[in-house]
């Protein structure tokens, strides 16, 4: 068993700090986002699930972008190209299928 606490966070990209859990066929991510950190736009073969727990997140998910706040969750479908960005500090958990080789 592991503790979040003891999992040393990894800046991924400026303002945007994950703590990460792999298993055999997926990923899992806590993450404190700075307010105006951005994710660029991108894409992958995982299926990602999106949890907010703190804070508003503007996401652009293929067409549409959607500011999401505290308590909402979005699938985003594999191979959807999607971007973000924080506009206040942001506390999300992020899963994907199969594992985010990135991450590891």
């Amino acid at each position: 068993m592991q503790h979040l606490n003891d999992i040393t966070a990894k800046e991924v990209l400026p303002g945007l700090f994950g703590k990460f859990l792999h298993g055999e066929k997926s990923s899992l991510a806590v993450w404190e986002i700075r307010k105006g950190a951005v994710l660029p736009l991108h894409e992958h073969e995982n299926e990602q699930i999106t949890y907010i727990l703190e804070g508003e997140l503007q996401m652009t998910i293929g067409e549409n972008t959607t500011v999401f706040k505290a308590g909402n969750v979005e699938v985003i479908p594999a191979n959807i190209p999607h971007s973000a960005i924080a506009l206040t500090d942001c506390k999300v958990i992020d899963s994907w299928a199969p594992v985010r080789e990135a991450y590891r």
